[in-house]
């Protein structure tokens, strides 16, 4: 399928020699995000050889994030950590020691791709390894933190998290609580006097939470109830932990002792780690794609370009609320560049594309309408959508 947005000024049309600059997700499944500029820089490239073509391969903070960091020039450092049940496992940060800035994933930690297929951990899954992640980039330098939170496992509040980072969470009895965020219904009291110092007001690191979903904590918008599902939770589990987040932000809250903010926006995100990290570590939140686009240079690689291709495995009505194409398009569209978007599935009608600022989508399932067939050959079908954008725009 092609659907063609509203009629925007070419970035084509500007004088002198076309350069693309490919920002695209990645095509959960198929393909990453770096893999897709490779595969729409060929087949450009075979439309129009010798084309300038530029790839900033983009996230919005969840899975991918780190990967889209290491590709823009960050240094890609591995650590030991504990998963989501608790078994070891190695995970990734990126950092750039020019300015002490570090990207860490989340899901890189806490994921649900950590779990076995079909294996979920609704009640007990933590967070624990996402705050030895974050120690391990305070233990580097790291100055800023941005830290992407979605794809989790877990719906634990960021408690697990928390107390990798030094804090207590104890029982009547003064014993430690389970992992996960079924325990959390047992929690009596929280210690935090032995919580990292570096993070909060006087810790002098900047912890940026970057998230697309802005759900509170609890209700029938927050953690369990919109997410708890996706990771596992029948509808009495959603209840049980809806139930335990709730009486762990009156625990926590007043332990930390600032603003309630279990309704905020990105309060849970993550299974509610964004709740622990606004709370407790003095986060503060902005649209993850906001950030990412700020923190791999999106800008600069803007002002080169005469037209940009952004694009993510499915465009639909998720990605005009904080998506990476949305974020990417709006960008685009307030300098009166032309974006073009590629996608495996298409299900946002022109009216919307052209609302979104994208100019006209190309989808692999117009080559291949089997779904399995088009994901197992996304790279191949994607080259063949590139080389008729070149054709389309760029002869």
């Amino acid at each position: 399928m092609v659907a063609d947005g509203a009629v925007h000024n070419s970035g084509t049309q500007h004088g002198g020699v076309a350069h693309v600059l490919v920002a695209a997700d990645k095509f959960k499944g198929s393909l990453t995000a770096v893999q897709v500029a490779e595969r729409v820089t060929a087949g450009l490239r075979r439309a129009v050889p010798g084309l300038s073509v530029e790839a900033l391969p983009v996230a919005d903070g969840g899975d991918g994030t780190v990967a889209a960091a290491v590709a823009a020039g960050f240094e890609r450092r591995e650590v030991r950590v504990s998963g989501p049940r608790g078994e070891g496992l190695t995970a990734a940060y990126a950092f750039r020691e020019s300015d002490g800035t570090a990207v860490v994933e989340m899901a890189e930690a806490s994921g649900l791709q950590h779990l076995p297929p079909g294996v979920f951990a609704p009640l007990t899954a933590t967070t624990y390894g996402s705050g030895e992640l974050l120690r391990a980039a305070l233990d580097a330098g790291a100055k800023t933190i941005v830290f992407g939170v979605g794809g989790s496992a877990t719906t634990d509040g960021g408690a697990g998290m928390l107390a990798a980072l030094g804090a207590r969470f104890l029982d009547a009895e003064g014993a430690q609580v389970g992992p996960g965020g079924g325990a959390l219904a047992s929690l009596a009291s929280v210690d935090l006097s032995g919580l990292d110092a570096r993070f909060g007001t006087e810790g002098g690191v900047d912890l940026v939470l970057a998230s697309d979903v802005d759900n509170p904590l609890t209700g029938p918008k927050g953690a369990a109830a919109v997410y708890g599902p996706q990771k596992g939770a029948d509808e009495t589990d959603v209840e049980t932990l809806d139930a335990a987040l709730a009486h762990y932000a009156s625990v926590l809250g007043p332990a930390a002792g600032g603003p309630d903010v279990a309704d905020s926006p990105g309060a849970g995100a993550a299974g509610g780690i964004g709740y622990g990290a606004l709370t407790a570590l003095g986060a503060r939140f902005r649209p993850g794609i906001e950030v990412m686009l700020d923190v791999l240079g999106f800008t600069p690689a803007l002002e080169r370009a005469t037209l940009v291709i952004t694009g993510e495995g499915s465009l639909d009505a998720q990605t005009l609320h904080g998506k990476a194409p949305a974020g990417v398009a709006a960008a685009a569209r307030a300098r009166g560049i032309e974006v073009i978007a590629v996608c495996g599935r298409l299900a946002l009608p022109p009216q919307e594309l052209g609302r979104a600022g994208i100019r006209r989508a190309y989808a692999l399932s117009a080559l291949e309408p089997d779904a399995a067939k088009s994901m197992a050959e996304a790279g191949p079908l994607l080259e063949r959508v590139a080389e008729q954008i070149g054709r389309d725009f760029l002869r």
